[in-house]
């Protein structure tokens, strides 16, 4: 099976003052098509800017981030903010809506900005709503959303523009135990269903353990991958 992503070699490093932080050491992963993968390691681990360099958000020291089978460490950052918008979703722990819009305008926004037409987009957004039992919500802005709403919202959002990666850093850690299992069994269902590959963040052992393949990071190695 072939990979939708894979890491070569990345390096990371921070200054902080007159200190080098070594962040990442080293990686290297990969993911399949279709495979959903989970994320574990303590807090400082790694694992958001492993994400953020993933994602095309950040450049890493050294190595290579190849999607698609493209490399990207040679690409100019208007090729790579292209692959990011076409190639990959991103679901954060914190919803980051746009406040002032519906939750169906939520998800119709990505989608515009990425070339599709008002109607597919709204049609695509209804039907990504209404799989997260959102269909009585849909002109509801995200302050009249609970929490967990909000997230699946953005869920939808990231499934919008149909990638076939989607990366979520902590996607239920702002949720209380059953909204986050809830949350977690539409993103991981919907991800099945449309085949797409995901790689999920969490500090959450019992939901690691419902994907495919946990990595575990610790101090910015990859200690195992089961």
């Amino acid at each position: 099976m072939s990979n939708i992503i894979e890491l070569k070699n990345i390096y990371k490093s921070f200054y902080q003052g007159d200190h080098h932080l070594e962040i990442l050491k080293g990686i290297n992963l990969s993911i399949t098509n279709g495979e959903v993968v989970a994320l574990v390691g303590a807090s400082g681990a790694g694992k958001s800017t492993l994400l953020h360099i993933m994602g095309l958000l950040e450049r890493s020291d050294q190595g290579d981030v190849i999607i698609s089978g493209i490399p990207t460490d040679v690409l100019n950052d208007i090729k790579r903010t292209k692959i990011r918008r076409l190639e990959i979703g991103f679901v954060y722990q914190f919803h980051n809506l746009l406040p002032e819009f519906s939750a169906l305008d939520n998800v119709i926004i990505p989608q515009l900005i990425a070339g599709i037409s008002k109607r597919d987009a709204k049609e695509r957004a209804e039907e990504l709503l209404n799989k997260m039992g959102l269909s009585e919500r849909l002109t509801h802005r995200p302050s009249e959303l609970s929490g967990g709403e909000q997230q699946r919202v953005a869920i939808a959002r990231a499934l919008a523009n149909r990638p076939r990666l989607i990366l979520a850093d902590e996607p239920t850690g702002n949720l209380d135990e059953n909204t986050g299992n809830g949350v977690m069994d539409i993103l991981l269902s919907l991800s099945k269903e449309e085949g797409i590959s995901a790689l999920i963040a969490t500090h959450n052992n019992k939901l690691a353990q419902r994907m495919d393949r946990i990595i575990t990071i610790k101090d910015g190695v990859i200690e195992n991958s089961i």
